[in-house]
């Protein structure tokens, strides 16, 4: 019995490392990747059925389920099995992800400079005095070791 655990628990945390790695590295999405992406996050699990159905665009199953498992190579969801059905969730919130994209066009324009992005987004009124506000009192939070 306890083997089984301790082969568990290392097997958990195996997963863990390969997700946090696929997430450092995750690959730009297509169109029709992005918009199932935003219906997995705004939806939570999801099956590949109820992503066909949501679509807009008439789709085969086949396409959707190829969408999803590129997907799912790609790092950005995982499956789960419920009865003989995938269901598919997210690696990582929405909010996240968009960070990481973030990250990359700071780091491929402005070498790494947030502040540069930042002060360009302020200039052209990209963030309006709210919205600086409140970044420098979560900065201040942050600081102080609060989230």
């Amino acid at each position: 019995m306890l083997q089984a655990v301790a082969v568990q628990s290392v097997t958990e945390t195996i997963d863990k490392i390969k997700q946090r790695k696929m997430a450092k590295d995750l690959p730009d999405l297509g169109d029709l990747e992005r918009r199932v992406m935003q219906l997995v996050w705004t939806r939570g699990p999801i099956t590949s059925e109820a992503v066909r159905i949501a679509l807009r665009r008439r789709l085969n199953d086949s396409t959707v389920r190829t969408v999803l498992r590129r997907l799912e190579q790609k790092g950005y969801v995982r499956h789960t099995v419920d009865a003989r059905t995938y269901v598919y969730a997210a690696t990582e919130p929405r909010g996240k992800a968009a960070a990481r994209a973030v990250q990359r066009i700071v780091n491929w324009f402005c070498e790494g400079s947030i502040d540069e992005v930042l002060v360009g987004m302020v200039e052209n009124a990209m963030l309006d005095q709210r919205q600086v506000q409140m970044l420098a009192d979560k900065i201040a939070k942050a600081k102080k070791g609060q989230r």
